[in-house]
């Protein structure tokens, strides 16, 4: 049996299309999931555009955000049934002997693999996956929400675990994207007043982050940040995707405040970063998430308190996954979602 796929086959701009795939088999230990809906991710057309800083085991299948039900079960599965809801982590392959993986850091292996770069994802009907990276999703979350799991992750581990943010910071977001606009949302749901900075193309994306009680500003946001006491933002989240915005970050960031950067930026950087000296400021990297995250959001957004419906941009066939990455890439829609047939 094969079904459609979107793959990334070269590192070349535009070498992705459909191609057909046989049907996964899973291992002893990994479940087979049939793919309800599936994110499209920045990384995503980063890759699409050969944009990526990152390696990628070609040819690949995309996607690594995304929901569905069980449909086969491994050898040595246990505490799983076929039909069970469920979303999955995107730590394909890890090492269980890793000190990271031991601390329960496995996202901060260094030998992980993800899916749809390192191994293949979900721009699929099925796709195999270890158990280990399952959780049960409760029957009042939609698949279509659900399969947003993985971005809420990335900005509840950011803001939470990384930013640590406290009720009352000013907080900066530069970049209106789904992780920019997504830790806006956990950095208000914190305490925060929070301002997310894009540019002027970006103004339909930013009335979305209006939605989550932010304030949207195009063009400098310096006044906003200096408004409270004249010396800046308590925290400035760099979700732009480009090296050239943690100068604006360094400007806008109070002295011993805190930035931090969760937007590739895989551009040399052409500035001094003297600033962070003079402020005694902070800089924190921030990447993926692990099972405690996963929980904590998956009970946020099935209680309403995390909603992503306003990010949701619309839904496309598989088929028609070029207009879907087009409309996000293009900043038309802040989330694309794609229904596998």
């Amino acid at each position: 049996m094969k079904s459609a796929a979107v793959v990334n086959f070269a590192p070349e701009e535009g070498a992705v299309e459909i191609r057909e795939i046989p049907k996964p088999e899973p291992g002893p230990n990994d479940v087979l999931l049939e793919v309800a809906y599936v994110g499209v991710c920045g990384s995503d057309l980063h890759q699409w555009t050969n944009g990526h800083s990152w390696p990628v085991n070609y040819p690949v299948v995309l996607g690594h955000e995304f929901a569905g039900r069980i449909a086969e079960l491994g050898a040595a599965v246990t505490g799983w049934q076929v039909g069970d809801r469920v979303v999955s982590e995107t730590a394909a392959i890890i090492d269980p002997s890793n000190p990271m993986s031991k601390i329960g850091l496995y996202n901060l292996d260094p030998t992980r693999k993800g899916f749809g770069y390192g191994v293949n994802g979900a721009m699929t009907r099925y796709v195999s996956t270890p158990a280990r990276c399952l959780h049960r999703i409760p029957e009042q979350l939609p698949f279509e929400h659900a399969c947003l799991t993985e971005p809420c992750c990335v900005a509840y581990n950011a803001v939470v675990n990384n930013a640590r943010l406290r009720p009352g910071d000013r907080v900066v977001v530069l970049g209106p994207g789904t992780i920019g606009i997504l830790c806006a949302a956990v950095a208000r749901l914190c305490g925060a007043d929070v301002a997310v900075v894009g540019l002027e193309g970006d103004r339909s994306r930013l009335k979305i982050a209006e939605q989550y009680g932010c304030e949207a500003i195009t063009g400098s946001a310096a006044e906003w940040a200096r408004a409270q006491d004249g010396l800046g933002a308590d925290c400035v989240i760099d979700a732009a995707g480009a090296s050239a915005t943690l100068k604006i970050a360094m400007e806008l960031v109070r002295p011993n405040g805190h930035i931090l950067k969760v937007g590739w930026g895989p551009q040399p950087l052409g500035f001094s970063l003297d600033p962070l000296v003079q402020k005694n400021v902070t800089l924190q990297g921030s990447f993926s998430h692990n099972w405690p995250v996963w929980e904590r959001v998956i009970a946020l957004l099935a209680s309403g308190r995390l909603d992503v419906k306003p990010i949701i941009g619309g839904i496309w066939p598989l088929a028609q996954w070029h207009d879907a990455f087009e409309k996000m890439h293009r900043g038309e829609v802040v989330k694309s979602i794609i229904k596998p047939e």
